[in-house]
Parts: C-alpha cells; sequence; structure tokens
C-alpha cells in the first residue's frame, strides 16, 4: 500500500492536506528542507525534529557516488543510516544529471555521465534509477526524467517530454516489479507503532525517535503513547517481507469521519510532468502522465532560468490538469513569496536549497524582507534578526552578534544563519495553513505575517 492522501481543508485553490506515509504523516502545503547528501547542511537530525520538519529531500546521484547506494542499503535505508526516523523524499538524479550538460550523454536507454567527484563514467537508465531509489529507501520516490533547458524550441521540448514518458512507463514497471525490496519492507511502520525499535543512539533526547519536540503543541499530545513516529526498525535489516498495522489518528485526523487504519508499507512512486515553457505540451505531458497512475504528481522542468512570471504561468496552467485527490510537488522552488504563492494556487509539497544555501552566504529571510548579515550597517545592532520570529536565533542573539559571526568566519554563523531561515519557511508554512484553515486567502507574504502567530507552531526556547 503506497502513501494515502487526504484533503481536510480547501479554501480557493489553496488546499489543506495530510499525506501518510510508512514513516509518519505530513501536513500540507509543506516546505521540504534539502538534504542532498543525508545531512541538512549545518542542522542536526535532532534540531530538525524540534523545527518540525517530517520530511526531507535526499538526492540520489549525489548518494549513488558516494557513499553508494549498497552501502545506505545495508545500513537500513536512509532512515537508518542518517538516523531519521520520518518521511524521506529522494529525486531521480535527473535534474544533477541535466546541470552536467558538458559531462553527460542522452540516449533512449538512459544517461551516460562523468562524476563531477573524479570524472569516473557512470550510467543511469529508468531502471537503475529505480533501484538506487528502492535501495535508498525513501517513503516517496521519483520517476527518472529528463529536465529539459531552457530556451528549448517546441520541436526540443516535445522531444524531450515524449522520452520523459516512455522512462514514465518503464520505471513503473520496475517499481511494480521490485517494489518489495526496499530495505524497511519487514518492519512496521512507524505511524503503527509496531515492531521493533531502533539502537538508543538513534533516539532523541526524550528517548523517542522522531517524537515532536516537547513544545510542539500540535505534536504534544502524542508524546508517550503508541503514535510517536519511531524509526522504522533495526537500521541494519535487509530482508524485505510485508508487513501491516493499524494506524493511530493525530487529533487533526480524529476530527475527519474517514481517517484510514492501514498504515503503508511500501515506497510511493511519483510521475513528473515535463513540456518546457509550452503551456500545450505540459497539459499533454500531465494527461498521459496521469494516464499511468502514480499517486502523486511533481512539476518539474522549471527554475531552469526562466523568466518568474513565466514559472508561475506554467505552473498555474499545469495544476489544472492534475488530479485533485492525489498530492502535487513543484520541485525546486523557490523563494518564501513563491512558496506562498505556489500554495495559494494548490500545489501541495516544495523544496529549495534557497534557505540553507543563502544562510551560508549570510542571506536571512525575515518577515520584514531580505537582510544581508555580512553588511556593516549591523556591526552595533543590538535588535533581533527578525522581531516576529520566535526561533531560537531571534529570541536569542542580536543582528550584531550574528555579523560578528559571519565576519569572523565561525562556523557557527552558518549554524544559526540556517536554523532561521529553516525557521522562518517552516513557520511561513505553518501560517499558511493555518489560513487556509480558516478559510482565507493568503497570497503574499507580508499578509501573512501580519497575522497572529499560528498555535502549533514549535516553542525552540
Amino acid at each position: 500500500m503506497p502513501l494515502d492522501f487526504q484533503v481536510q481543508t480547501q479554501s480557493g485553490a489553496a488546499r489543506a492536506s495530510v499525506i501518510r506515509t510508512a514513516h509518519g504523516e505530513i501536513q500540507t502545503p509543506v516546505f521540504m528542507p534539502v538534504g542532498t547528501v543525508a545531512t541538512v547542511k549545518s542542522v542536526p537530525q535532532d534540531v530538525l525534529e524540534e523545527l518540525g520538519v517530517n520530511i526531507l529531500l535526499g538526492n540520489t546521484y549525489h548518494l549513488y557516488l558516494r557513499p553508494g547506494v549498497e552501502t545506505v542499503r545495508k545500513l537500513g535505508g536512509l532512515h537508518g543510516f542518517m538516523a531519521w526516523p520520518r518521511a524521506i523524499l529522494t529525486d531521480s538524479g535527473g535534474f544533477q544529471v541535466f546541470s552536467l550538460s558538458e559531462l553527460r550523454k542522452v540516449s533512449e536507454e538512459g544517461v551516460m555521465f562523468r562524476s563531477h567527484l573524479d570524472g569516473s563514467s557512470h550510467f543511469f537508465s529508468p531502471e537503475s534509477a529505480m533501484a538506487a531509489q528502492i535501495g535508498l529507501g525513501a517513503d516517496i520516490i521519483m520517476a527518472f526524467d529528463e529536465c529539459t533547458e531552457y530556451p528549448a524550441d517546441r520541436t526540443r521540448a516535445r522531444d524531450s517530454m515524449e522520452l520523459t514518458l516512455r522512462w514514465a512507463a518503464r520505471c513503473k514497471k520496475y517499481f511494480q516489479e521490485h517494489k518489495q525490496e526496499v530495505p524497511w519492507g519487514n518492519q512496521r511502520s512507524a505511524v503503527s507503532g509496531q515492531g521493533k525499535q531502533v539502537p538508543h543512539f538513534a533516539r532523541n533526547d526524550t528517548g523517542h525517535v522522531g517524537t515532536a519536540a516537547p513544545g510542539c503543541p500540535g505534536e504534544r499530545q502524542l508524546a508517550g503513547s503508541a503514535a510517536e513516529l519511531r524509526c522504522a526498525g533495526q537500521p541494519r535489516a535487509a530482508v524485505p517481507t510485508q508487513a501491516s498495522s493499524k494506524a493511530v489518528p493525530t487529533q487533526a485526523q480524529a476530527e475527519s469521519a474517514s481517517v484510514p487504519t492501514q498504515a503503508p508499507q511500501t515506497q510511493s512512486l511519483f510521475g513528473i510532468v515535463q513540456g518546457g515553457m509550452d503551456r500545450e505540451l505540459r497539459r499533454e505531458s500531465a494527461l498521459r502522465t496521469v494516464e499511468l497512475d502514480f499517486p502523486g504528481y511533481a512539476i518539474g522542468g522549471l527554475s531552469v532560468g526562466e523568466p518568474r512570471d513565466l514559472t508561475r504561468e506554467i505552473v498555474e496552467s499545469t495544476l489544472e490538469h492534475l488530479p485533485a485527490d492525489k498530492p502535487r510537488y513543484l520541485m525546486g522552488v523557490g523563494t518564501p513569496e513563491e512558496i506562498v504563492e505556489y500554495a495559494s494556487l494548490g500545489v501541495d509539497m516544495m523544496d529549495c536549497v534557497l534557505p540553507t544555501r543563502a544562510a551560508r552566504h549570510g542571506l536571512l529571510f525575515t518577515s520584514e524582507g531580505k537582510i544581508s548579515i555580512k553588511q556593516a550597517r549591523y556591526a552595533q545592532d543590538e535588535s533581533p534578526l527578525d522581531p516576529k520570529c520566535g526561533c531560537r536565533v531571534c529570541r536569542r542573539y542580536s543582528r550584531a552578534y550574528l555579523r560578528h559571526l559571519y565576519a569572523s568566519g565561525e562556523l557557527l554563523a552558518q549554524v544559526l544563519n540556517t536554523l532561521h531561515n529553516l525557521s522562518f519557511y517552516l513557520d511561513t508554512m505553518r501560517r499558511v495553513r493555518h489560513s487556509i484553515q480558516l478559510g482565507e486567502q493568503a497570497r503574499d507574504l507580508t499578509t501573512l505575517w501580519s497575522r497572529p502567530k499560528p498555535q502549533d507552531s514549535p516553542d525552540l526556547a
């Protein structure tokens, strides 16, 4: 059984939903922090839990090269390897291979490419990309696609779209034949709370695995109960068998009359819509991908250099052709303003390296706009980074201190900057969900942050 998806509240095109996976529940719209090589840079896993992260993204291309899929598989998949008991999504590696441009060669069978690490030759096909993602063991995995470059003429965009559709069919066929080989297939679902527990080293400070921070009101009620999101079994288990269990609903789920009792026991494979910047090709790609019947759909091939107005146009027109009863994932987007806007259009899932990458360069996102903390004008500024933000950074440190850390090249600067940016993104999405639940439209960042803080925001003191 793949993931379960339920729309709980709708306000215009925006919807507040829940995705249930074998490693816990995800409230949407959701922003997924990017953990490219099984780590969100500068942030340990227990802190991610405290921030309220329920799903993060790993990169198949990078993990395939180092440490290698077989190493990760033997250690229980990504969940066991990185001691992360909550949900994970892996991309197929298609975008990274696309970005290699001078180091790759595309054919009907797949892509030959050279490693950016040592120049060694490798080959990804739809089948091998599926095998890698099954071995990595993420809850949600992506079909192998060709990311169309920008600009591209209509002939090139159609050829690329057709190739992606043929690859999608091959991905689904291989996945259906091999999905029981997932490393945690013989272990109980984390949603169910049954089965073996993980060793002590993979637990958090409370002695539980994956439980929300005690200060998170939205999840505090579950602490100590059988519904705690513990890691799915022993990290080193590798023999796949099927398990079945009953799911214990959260408070939010209990309000729904149609909560399923069967927890997902397999990965879920999402299809990807391509078609370049051509609205008609995007429509055709969406309809034909939906015919393949995936449990979720992604919009790919954007944020590749096109104007942002064009990105929005393509996203909005593509969403019209995706089913309302399945999750919609916009890949590689975006700024705080963009994730608010796309959530208002009906996007459920988004990811981007921007909050972590910008943090390492001293660019911080606040309710008052972007701040480049490296600037000299903050050298004696004793005010908090963002007076409306309740994260541990804004509650404790001044702009002057953050500027000093960055100017001094201290590693703590990266840590604190990243913590704030992630907190800001995650809190922004909480505010989006809260607005949807209230039946309000929230299309811009300023309006969201002018409202009172939602009650389900984690307390990070």
